[in-house]
């Protein structure tokens, strides 16, 4: 994707912030003991859906390559099971952040 999003300033500081978060350690793997490391920051709500999200820390995580194309088909772009799993591990967050905006409209 080369979305002109990936390239702005403010996603190169908070994609650098959240590997840092995660220490540089893919999140999925690390469920499983497992120490590799990422490569790659995730939308668990994707861009192309929710652009609001794009910049929540609770929506991003940090994976290795092939992790993180677990997350989609890399066909139809759509979440795979694995993508729903981690949406779903998330929601609270989301919801939260619904209802504060909610509250300031």
């Amino acid at each position: 994707m080369t979305q002109p999003f990936y390239r702005s300033k403010q996603w190169k500081r908070k994609r650098a912030k959240i590997l840092r978060r995660d220490e540089y350690m893919c999140q999925q793997s690390k469920r499983y003991g497992k120490t590799e490391p990422a490569t790659t920051v995730h939308h668990c709500y994707q861009l192309e859906y929710y652009p609001e999200l794009a910049l929540e820390d609770w929506n991003l995580i940090s994976l290795s390559d092939k992790q993180h194309n677990a997350m989609h088909d890399r066909v139809t772009h759509e979440l795979t099971e694995l993508g729903l799993e981690w949406q779903e591990r998330v929601r609270p967050h989301y919801e939260r952040w619904k209802a504060i905006r909610e509250q300031k409209h």
